[in-house]
């Protein structure tokens, strides 16, 4: 498992809301076991107590991208920072699940947690993965959807710096948006343009008579 995969937790816990919409996925502890995705035997862990945490994990994820959208790298690495001791984790070598044609072990790095409850665990590993994606990637890479008003999370692995936007949805609502904006501009432009001329008209005729 590439450590770049764990990142994705952090994305996931922090658009489990979507604070401008009013919308907020996580309010049970069903919810917080579907965001294991397919680490059932830590979702296993998960109780009623974890729904109050992993929102109080999820504030300070989104702090994190909120600072990084903003270009303020020393405060985005601080916040993570702090995740970071608070939730460690061990990192370990390991070949289960990933065979080669003769059946040896694939050998990668694992991110074990030891939590003391699911919150923990989640937590260790969903900054730990945003830690590797930003000494990766840099710091410019963890951005807020410019999709008013989406403002979800996502990681920019695009080869020039360019995503924008968290989803092709969201981009393609925002271009239809910006098209409609343009066109509204250019009639006003062009109705302006004829009232000008129009007004210009009539007082050369005005002054003709």
């Amino acid at each position: 498992m590439e450590l770049a995969y764990y990142s994705d937790y952090a994305v996931r816990l922090v658009n489990s809301e979507e604070p401008a919409r009013g919308k907020d996925s996580l309010t049970s502890v069903e919810a917080v076991r579907e965001l294991f995705g397919g680490n059932q035997s830590a979702a296993r862990r998960a109780t009623d107590a974890d729904v109050t945490r992993f929102r109080s994990v999820r504030a300070r994820l989104r702090a994190v991208f909120e600072a990084a959208d903003g270009g303020d790298e020393t405060l985005a690495v601080d916040l993570l920072n702090s995740l970071l001791l608070e939730f460690p984790v061990s990192p370990q070598i390991s070949g289960h699940d990933f065979r080669d044609d003769d059946g040896r072990p694939l050998w990668h790095m694992h991110l074990a947690d030891h939590p003391s409850n699911a919150t923990a665990g989640y937590a260790a590993i969903a900054a730990m993965g945003l830690a590797f994606h930003l000494t990766e990637y840099g710091v410019d890479r963890l951005g807020l959807c410019e999709a008013a008003p989406c403002r979800n999370a996502y990681l920019d692995t695009s080869t020039n710096r360019s995503r924008r936007y968290c989803s092709d949805r969201c981009a393609t609502r925002a271009n239809v948006a910006a098209y409609r904006a343009r066109k509204r501009l250019e009639a006003d432009r062009s109705e302006k343009t004829g009232l000008a001329a129009d007004s210009a008209q009539r007082s050369s005729a005005s002054g003709e008579r």
